[in-house]
């Protein structure tokens, strides 16, 4: 196995992760529209403990997208996380508050109320998907650091003391990115992705009719935002220059870059075109117009799911791959990260590789515990019992 052929192979079990991570936000997109969904109490209850069943693996995917960044790309991992630590622990910060969310909203003592709880639930439904959408946008836009690998070689650094290897080029952080308005596009697509498929998700495994009914009336309100936002991203992306890097490793600019990407790579551009219709299926499956199922049959959050993870991947193998840099930076062209400058050492990739190879045998396990969590559907008379949230 080569060095490159390494790097290659861990851009796409990051991508993978990231895309899965992007499928897991229906908790979050569920959880912003918990207040109409549930137009009662005990309505919000089964929206809460619907997605309550889930919200571990989100958080779980998103500590293990981290780490495998931390592992595989330590420069991008020290540039981002310690750079534009401000957008970062906001997502976080709005992620434990989930957490701490869940468990005591109806606990004995809670002086704040339930509501207080779900309305922090609504605040992290839509703060994570946004800000991590904005997030996977600076992929293509770029973020404004700095990268010195100079200081590599200074004394001080070695005894802590000395300069950073790579810094933020202004005191927001991080925020900067949300001043961009394609960014903050892409993000908000995101979110009204992930208020999608949480309705789509609420569709599939509550078993009450009038929570249902108002799910599929309140699809388009979400559906037609996500729509109108990713195909004008989509386009604005294979329109605009992007950030390649020629045999040197020097970084330039290229017209139409990642639409040059999808073209070179065509199993990506398919990946791609399948993942779209696979969404727009999921939707168009559960809109009360259009919808042929009566008793049964495929629900629409598994296409649209399925569609979801395959469209995610295709844009970050696009971002990584084909001598493109994944991380430009708008301080520092040449600072620009590329899965070459950013990644580990081949030793470590390497044994990495073999540790890799248990990844399906956890993923058939997590697909054991969603069933047998998912075996029948949510009713109102679990509510009453202790394990409710």
């Amino acid at each position: 196995m080569s060095y490159s052929f390494l790097q290659h192979y861990w851009w796409f079990l990051v991508s993978l992760l990231g895309a899965l991570l992007v499928f897991l936000l229906f908790v979050q997109g569920a959880n912003s529209i918990v207040r109409s969904l549930g137009a009662t109490p005990e309505g919000r209850r089964l929206v809460v403990n619907s997605t309550g069943r889930k919200w571990e693996f989100t958080f779980t995917t998103l500590v293990t997208f981290g780490g495998a960044f931390f592992a595989s790309f330590p420069l991008f991992y020290s540039t981002s996380f310690g750079g534009a630590y401000w957008l970062w622990m906001i997502i976080l910060f709005s992620f434990v508050l989930q957490a701490v969310s869940y468990e005591f909203q109806n606990k004995l003592g809670n002086l704040l109320g339930a509501g207080t709880f779900q309305w922090c639930l609504v605040l992290n439904g839509i703060l994570g998907p946004l800000l991590l959408g904005a997030a996977v946008a600076t992929f293509f836009e770029g973020s404004n650091f700095v990268v010195e690998k100079g200081n590599l070689l200074s004394p001080l650094l070695a005894e802590g003391a000395g300069p950073s290897l790579s810094h933020w080029a202004n005191a927001s952080h991080g925020l900067d990115a949300l001043l961009q308005p394609w960014v903050l596009i892409f993000g908000l697509a995101v979110m009204f992705l992930a208020r999608t498929l949480g309705t789509l998700y609420i569709i599939n495994n509550v078993a009450d009719d009038g929570l249902q009914q108002r799910a599929r009336r309140r699809l388009l309100g979400s559906a037609v935002p996500f729509v109108i936002l990713f195909v004008a991203y989509l386009v604005h992306l294979l329109l605009k220059d992007g950030y390649a890097v020629d045999a040197q490793g020097s970084i330039f600019m290229e017209p139409q870059k990642y639409l040059h990407n999808l073209l070179a790579m065509w199993p990506v551009l398919l990946l791609l075109l399948v993942g779209v219709v696979l969404v727009l299926w999921g939707i168009a499956s559960e809109l009360p117009l259009l919808r042929r199922r009566p008793g049964g049959g495929l629900s629409g959050i598994w296409p649209a799911g399925i569609g979801t993870v395959l469209t995610v991947l295709s844009l970050l193998l696009t971002a990584g791959w084909n001598h493109t840099a994944y991380y430009p930076s708008t301080a520092d062209l040449q600072a620009s990260l590329t899965i070459e400058n950013s990644s580990s050492s081949y030793f470590t990739l390497n044994t990495m590789f073999y540790v890799s190879l248990l990844i399906p045998f956890v993923l058939a396990y997590i697909v054991y515990c969603w069933r047998k969590i998912d075996s029948r559907k949510l009713t109102a008379d679990e509510l009453t019992t202790d394990e409710a949230y």
